[in-house]
């Protein structure tokens, strides 16, 4: 019955998000406090939980970064970075998208997709303004493409971390057994978005030849507060890449960051803190604490353990399941917290086959599922979410359906390959 009542408030909530008949943060803030008041997760494990509550480590982390951009944006080094990638593309729409996804793509396996695009986005918003062009199928290609990335490193997508942890596999193994296939379909998906995004690509000369004639340099406003900030950030990413020796959670490095931050630059704690997202942060909160009534009352176990039933030993099988499958729940659900529910259904699993490889293997799938799920709605991911809220804030706002009908057809092609990819690596 519990159960039942789980899944009923998540679908009620859910149709609410994807409608946006109401604004989503009081949506997930009444279902989150349905579930708490009916029992179906105890109030206790809401805020001390760290697999069926809220998770602490991604909002601070959240928290973290978007106070560090909330700084580095008062010394003009995104309107610097937006003129540049503008006139390096000659303003010319295809090659600034190509650009911009390249440059997100290869930073989200060392900064952590969520970071990425709090540094990504507002330049591309400042590009756009400049060219007079749309933002969103900018900012959406950069977050399809932040989540392909993000897959191919242990600290690159936060469900990668989870599943390392509980896995046992280290920054290497991600690197060895995703990066590969990460490659081919991010490559894949840089051709396909001249068709998909075909009929956002806008060119007016007259904006571009306004933007040709500025100057990038004078758009530094303060050359002492942006090399401190660069020497700190610096920092900041080298802590991240150096996760798996400091053990230290980049929630922990984020917050730290920020605060050394605050405190070399001077910079005015009120406008910074102006610039964080809070509605976003108040989302997510609500959201974890839905996933985890279907964790708590044991619908995503139920459903991960009526999948291992059905395949037995045919493990290819099972290994395109959990693809499959995780790429499909990951999409409806926060993959973060759809992940740390799963993870000892898929232990379980891997713990009854007898070759180690073969056990190994369907971590991958799992992960490669749940990663590239994250691009299959607009609340599939914590890049997502960010993104979007950004875009809002800008005076751009991407509604949900908006960013899904180019995130469900990216998850499938995405999905696929891996699919081909598990099946010669693993099992041909």
């Amino acid at each position: 019955m519990t159960a039942v009542l789980a899944l009923a408030v998540f679908v009620v909530a859910f149709f609410f998000i994807a409608t946006e008949k109401a604004d989503k943060v009081k949506v997930v803030l009444i279902a989150a406090g349905v579930m708490a008041v009916l029992g179906l997760i105890p109030g206790t494990d809401v805020f001390y939980s760290e697999h069926t509550g809220i998770d602490w480590n991604v909002i601070f982390l959240l928290l973290g970064m978007m106070i560090i951009v909330g700084i580095v944006k008062q010394t003009g080094v995104f309107d610097y970075l937006a003129i540049w990638a503008a006139k390096k593309a000659r303003g010319r729409p295809y090659p600034l998208m190509v650009m911009f996804m390249t440059i997100t793509a290869i930073a989200s396996p060392f900064l952590d997709n969520v970071t990425t695009i709090m540094l990504v986005a507002p330049v591309t918003v400042v590009v756009c303004n400049r060219l007079r062009i749309p933002a969103q199928p900018y900012l959406i290609a950069e977050v399809l493409a932040s989540n392909i990335g993000g897959a191919a490193t242990l600290i690159g997508d936060p469900p990668n971390i989870i599943i390392g942890s509980r896995a046992g596999l280290g920054f290497t193994d991600f690197l060895v057994h995703m990066a590969p296939i990460v490659a081919v379909i991010f490559g894949a998906f840089v051709l396909f978005t001249k068709v998909l995004f075909r009929k956002a690509f806008r060119y007016h000369p007259e904006h571009v030849a306004a933007v040709m004639a500025l100057q990038e340099r004078r758009a530094i406003t303060d050359p002492v507060m942006l090399r401190r900030c660069l020497i700190v950030f610096g920092a900041i990413v080298l802590c991240f890449a150096l996760h798996s020796v400091l053990h230290l959670a980049p929630s922990i490095v984020a917050l730290v960051g920020a605060g050394v931050m605050l405190l070399v630059t001077r910079a005015d704690l009120g406008d910074v803190l102006a610039e964080v997202e809070w509605p976003t942060l108040v989302f997510f909160m609500g959201l974890f604490v839905m996933v985890a009534g279907l964790g708590y009352t044991g619908v995503i176990e139920t459903a991960g353990n009526q999948t291992a039933r059905l395949f037995g030993d045919n493990h290819f099988a099972a290994a395109t399941a959990l693809l499959f499958g995780s790429s499909a729940l990951g999409a409806f659900f926060d993959n973060i917290p759809y992940v740390a529910t799963m993870t000892p259904v898929v232990e379980g699993m891997v713990a009854d086959v007898a070759d180690p490889a073969t056990g190994e293997a369907l971590w991958w799938a799992f992960a490669l599922g749940a990663d590239f799920g994250g691009n299959g709605t607009a609340v599939a991911a914590s890049a997502n979410v960010v993104a979007i809220g950004i875009a809002a804030r800008a005076g751009h706002p991407i509604s949900f359906w908006q960013f899904t009908r180019y995130g469900i057809v990216v998850t499938i092609l995405s999905t696929a390959i891996a699919w081909g990819y598990v099946w010669l690596r693993y099992f041909a």
